[in-house]
């Protein structure tokens, strides 16, 4: 065998290669969050100073209100406005806003104010109805104030009138937050209430078919349910006055009355699916204090009550329909836990997944509904305020894209455990459910975008209904829910004055309390182009641009979505090399500093599973991306892009320990590719959805003892979902490593352990490392100068031609 290979004919002769650029000359987005972190780490950001940037996306970072909201509720694509539609066009940038209505702010953080006007309700003016806000100009005294989104004189109500001092500023501004706060929260009258408020409800509808039982899901949802809802000590972590309810459902649906009153919980089961009805009035909604021990026997009897259960049909439909009457006059939450296709009662669906599709123009008909029998279903709930959540299981195709208008429309999850394992997955559905259920909630809500005089607002990107051109209704939102807006130009702006925006949430909180929350946000504009690239916000624009496309892959093949991305990458970057750097050599790369990691986080984007190719990707994983992606806020996006990845086996001191304000000092960065790896190390990274702990071959036994107590790689188990508790400082560094960054995600962080070359979840760790080549894309090597070729040609035979990219069509 070894003389023949003697004998085997030469390959002819490649052309040599050409030389390679320099991994370590090319942008790196490791020393562009470090410093910014670096830089937010010695001082507050003040949102009304317009002295420095605003704070990356990726940064951990404090403010302070001075007028502008904070970041976390709102980011725009670049902070100095084009005054012109031209100049807009020009730079080739989207002029878009990233709003995240209920983000959680940092604990050090000042709370949001509430401000109660009494029956008379908040102050708004009279023409465009935005509400009082610091950047509305009183005049004549104090009895008139200037609208700064249209420039309407108002007359102020005698109530609200205050004398203006030597500089026409309001005497009593220290009382009056809303005068203060680029964000407020108003507590409203009955005028604006659509049902009267009450706390939220959270009904829990479990699958008890036979792939439930049989899957190990049942036993693993009703415990993590349980550690959901109460704390180790019985005390509930739902809002004060919530009230819980449960069904089970296979080919009939089950209900169960809590009553406190009675000795075991009573259920009830409704055979005929197709005229569903709830089938009691008292005891399907209770508190989770007064009847915890009934709640907690009826969820621990569900595994053995249906162990035997053969069917294995589950009737979503008549599900939904049950709990939205059930929830009509109040709202709330409905999570439902579905193991497979529905091919049974209400909403029935049919297997439509066809591999010869993929990769062909009728590949986007799998990302739209079969039919609209979910849509108009979802509908319904929105107008009873009632947002659905979805825990899918599946072991075949399930029809995300049919099913999951359930969530996207009320504006609730999806999330899926495809071939699901008790002992591989249960943590994180446990881990899931938990943080589902007592983050910050609102629900039967209403949105609305208001811009300046000479802006408008074009196009809503995100999870939502709309039965007009301007108002978002949204069953329901939590704290991580973002809503991408198109903005436009309606006429030219004024460089003397600022643009300004209001984003007004209309909601009840979790507790049953009606509000409006109002942010509001100024910024300057501009004549100069430069101005427009210096003060642009790549990550809100790499996020913005991703829900776009999402957008156009219901519409156009995802291989000309892909070659948009790509196209618009190489139109910005030409316009800015074009306009702003005209005297530099040809052949220079030349990037905008504010997008020197554009190319980058561009490519990220096209080796997401939400738009690479590939029949590797089938439709419903591609359709659960995609929609998780359409609802993500910024800070979540960008890591979801580029993972963060540290390294752990080199640890001093510092690293590990909690700070007086919360913080845990990080190890350094590691660019992610598999190059920067080295094999006696151990690095951790985490992408927002997952966390892994990568282990090198020769990784040191010091290490192992440490962590795991164990002397050699081999016995490691890479089953292991927490890190064993040691005395040692390398565990402890650790497992607190591991706590602080679930702390700064929505979603919970599954803990994977991978051997080099012993573990098979090898693979998924290194479609993560993205500036490699994988996930059929170049690297990060390579696709940067074929960026810089498209630029060049792009700039020579084009000199003056105007493109809009993806948004043509708009």
């Amino acid at each position: 065998m070894s003389q023949s290979k003697q004998f085997r004919p030469q390959a002819p002769a490649q052309p040599a290669p050409r030389p390679r650029i320099d991994p370590d000359q090319i942008p790196s987005p490791v020393a562009v969050q470090e410093a910014d972190q670096e830089e937010w780490d010695q001082k507050p950001f003040v949102t009304s100073l317009r002295t420095s940037p605003t704070p990356l996306a990726s940064s951990d970072f404090m403010a302070i209100d001075g007028g502008n909201c904070n970041p976390r509720f709102f980011r725009m694509t670049t902070y100095n406005l084009p005054n012109t539609e031209d100049l807009l066009n020009t730079s080739q940038l989207p002029m878009g806003l990233v709003i995240q209505p209920l983000a959680q702010l940092r604990a050090d953080e000042a709370p949001i104010e509430t401000v109660d006007f009494g029956d008379a309700g908040p102050a708004r003016c009279r023409r465009c109805n935005a509400y009082i806000n610091p950047y509305m100009i009183f005049t004549n005294g104090g009895q008139r104030f200037v609208c700064n989104m249209c420039l309407f004189e108002n007359d102020v109500d005698p109530g609200y009138f205050c004398n203006l001092d030597m500089n026409g500023r309001r005497c009593d501004l220290d009382q009056r937050p809303e005068l203060r706060n680029g964000t407020i929260e108003f507590a409203v009258p009955k005028e604006y209430w659509s049902k009267t408020p009450a706390a939220a409800a959270y009904v829990f509808a479990i699958d008890v078919s036979w792939n439930s039982v049989q899957s190990g899901m049942l036993h693993r949802c009703v415990t993590g349910i349980k550690e959901a809802i109460w704390d180790p000590n019985g005390v509930s972590k739902l809002a004060p006055g919530a009230k819980i309810g449960f069904l089970t459902y296979d080919r009939t649906v089950h209900f169960y009355n809590l009553s406190p009153t009675l000795e075991q919980a009573q259920m009830m089961v409704v055979p005929d699916v197709s005229d569903v009805f709830v089938p009691l009035s008292e005891g399907f909604l209770v508190d989770p204090q007064t009847s915890q021990s009934l709640v907690e026997s009826m969820l621990d009897m569900l595994p053995q009550l249906f162990a035997e259960n053969k069917i294995t049909e589950a009737v979503i439909g008549a599900v939904v329909q049950s709990v939205r009457m059930a929830l009509e006059s109040r709202g709330g939450k409905l999570i439902v836990f579905q193991t497979s296709l529905p091919t049974h009662g209400p909403g029935a669906l049919r297997h439509r997944d066809e591999l010869k599709l993929y990769g062909t123009e009728k590949e986007k008909t799998l990302y739209a509904p079969q039919d609209d029998f979910y849509k108009k279903l979802a509908e319904s709930c929105v107008d009873a305020g009632l947002s659905i959540d979805l825990f899918l299981f599946p072991n075949a195709y399930v029809d995300v894209a049919t099913l999951g208008c359930l969530s996207t429309i009320t504006g609730g999850e999806t999330h899926m455990f495809t071939n699901f394992n008790a002992d591989r997955d249960g943590v994180k559905l446990a881990g899931e459910i938990n943080r589902l259920v007592t983050r910050p909630f609102g629900f039967n809500a209403l949105m609305r975008v208001r811009c300046s005089t000479g802006l408008r607002v074009a196009e809503h990107f995100g999870n939502f209904h709309m039965k007009n051109s301007t108002d978002l209704e949204i069953a329901g939102l939590d704290s991580e829910k973002a809503y991408g807006v198109l903005v436009k130009h309606d006429g030219r702006l004024d460089e003397k004055t600022e643009a300004s925006f209001q984003v007004a949430l209309l909601y009840t909180t979790a507790d049953g309390r009606r509000r409006v929350r109002v942010h509001n946000f100024s910024t300057p504009v501009t004549t100069l182009l430069g101005n427009v690239f210096r003060w642009a916000d790549m990550d809100t624009t790499i996020n913005f641009l991703s829900k776009g496309a999402i957008a156009q892959a219901l519409s156009k093949p995802l291989n000309e979505v892909r070659e948009a991305l790509t196209d618009k990458c190489v139109k910005i970057l030409s316009a800015y090399r074009r306009n702003c750097a005209s005297s530099t050599a040809p052949g220079q790369l030349i990037l905008p500093e504010s997008f020197k990691l554009f190319p980058l986080y561009t490519l990220s984007l096209l080796k997401s599973k939400t738009l690479r190719g590939g029949r590797d990707i089938n439709s419903d994983l591609r359709v659960y991306q995609m929609r998780m992606l359409k609802s993500m806020g910024v800070s979540e996006s960008i890591v979801f892009f580029y993972p963060r990845m540290i390294t752990v086996h080199a640890m001093d001191e510092r690293v590990g320990v909690m700070d007086t304000n919360g913080r845990v000092f990080l190890p350094q960065l590691v660019r992610v590719s598999y190059a920067r790896l080295n094999p006696a190390g151990a690095y951790m990274l985490e992408n927002g959805q997952r966390l892994f702990l990568w282990l090198g071959r020769e990784i040191h036994q010091q290490f192992l003892q440490d962590v795991f107590g164990v002397q050699t790689l081999d016995e490691v188990d890479s089953s292991l979902r927490f890190l064993p508790e040691l005395d040692t400082q390398t565990s402890s560094q650790l497992r607190m490593i591991r706590t602080y960054m679930q702390a700064q995600r929505p979603k919970y962080l599954d803990l994977t352990i991978v051997r080099q070359g012993k573990d098979q979840a090898e693979l998924d760790f290194s479609n993560l490392l993205v500036e490699d080549k994988n996930n059929e894309a170049m690297s990060y090597v390579d696709y940067l100068p074929t960026i810089h070729r498209m630029i060049q040609t792009e700039v020579t035979t084009r000199p003056h031609e105007v493109h809009t990219g993806i948004w043509s069509h708009r």
